[in-house]
């Protein structure tokens, strides 16, 4: 089968859907690619919320796909909003890397005495998140948290030169261009140090570290094709953090994470919140059923933060049978 694929121009980006490209392509589809230009690549100076935050990277590849133009969009999945076109689906995950967060020092800005954030006192710290941002402030009140914005690399080059002290980033783009083998590659200067963030204290993103090929919902084939490297087990954790998202009706500019992992053949549930006073509200929980333990999960993190219940009107976004997880 024919099929083209849709992303974003960046180097991690175009190494995600070079991967996807190439798992189709062993599958025996036919598979070109086309970078699309988002409004979030163009405004890639500004910070988010001056540019309309949630799915400023997913707009317009979603509107080519509507189209007709691409038959499979290739997104970060952490980018799609809780809600999608009705005429969209999403047909696939494969399995993700590590949906933890990293740490990036320079080297004399290290405090290896202090404890999960081995920084020195009052160091300039670059995120442009709003949940990063609420975490760090949360923990350590003494850090200068800084706007950052600009693609991995360039995030990189900001922070060896000088402008800071340390930057925050997913673990799992610094991965998938660190084992790229052409000039985008990126290797970390060895001045750097690098800390894993425990992300059952740092919560990721909803879906951090995890990619999406959506679809049209009336294009059986190709999603029956996507499905075919979709990965069960990463689905149905996404599910549980997905519906977690939409249940706290968050995008980009809400300080919210969500995380679901295994636990003994089931899935476990951590949910944070950054609440007005500085302080994080959690909520965790451990099921079998992902809506249900989104909703369990959420009903916690609401009880201990002392906030209402407010149901978001709209269903979750459309997932084929074959990226449920459920099927």
């Amino acid at each position: 089968m024919k099929l083209t694929i849709g992303t974003r121009g960046s180097a991690l980006a175009r190494a995600q859907a070079n991967d996807v490209a190439r798992r189709l392509t062993a599958a025996g589809h036919r598979v070109d690619v086309a970078v699309i230009s988002t409004l979030g690549d163009r405004a890639a100076t500004e910070p988010f919320a001056d540019v309309g935050a949630f799915g400023i990277f997913v707009r317009e590849i979603e509107a080519a796909l509507i189209a007709g133009d691409i038959d499979i969009a290739v997104h970060s999945y952490k980018d799609i909003p809780s809600t999608s076109p009705q005429s969209l689906v999403i047909a696939s995950v494969p399995e993700r890397l590590d949906p933890a967060d990293l740490l990036l020092i320079c080297r004399d800005a290290t405090d290896d005495s202090a404890a999960h954030f081995p920084l020195r006192n009052g160091v300039r710290v670059g995120t442009s998140a709003a949940r990063r941002t609420a975490w760090l402030r949360a923990a350590r009140p003494d850090l200068v948290t800084l706007p950052l914005r600009g693609n991995v690399p360039t995030r990189v080059a900001s922070l060896c030169d000088g402008k800071y002290d340390a930057i925050v980033l997913a673990a799992a783009g610094i991965a998938r261009l660190e084992r790229l083998t052409d000039g985008d590659r990126l290797e970390l200067p060895p001045t750097i140090t690098v800390v894993r963030l425990d992300p059952t204290r740092f919560v990721p993103a909803p879906s951090q570290g995890a990619i999406a090929l959506q679809v049209r919902a009336d294009r059986s084939a190709v999603i029956a094709a996507a499905g075919g490297i979709n990965d069960v087990t990463t689905a149905r954790a996404l599910r549980a953090e997905r519906e977690a998202l939409r249940l706290a009706e968050g995008g980009c500019t809400l300080p919210f994470g969500a995380w679901c992992s295994g636990v003994d053949g089931q899935l476990r549930l951590t949910v944070a919140l950054g609440l007005e006073d500085g302080t994080i509200a959690r909520g965790a929980k451990t099921g079998t059923n992902p809506d249900a333990l989104a909703r369990a999960a959420w009903a916690e993190l609401r009880a201990t933060a002392g906030i209402d219940a407010v149901e978001s009107p709209s269903g979750p976004a459309p997932v084929a049978a074959s990226a449920s997880g459920l099927s």
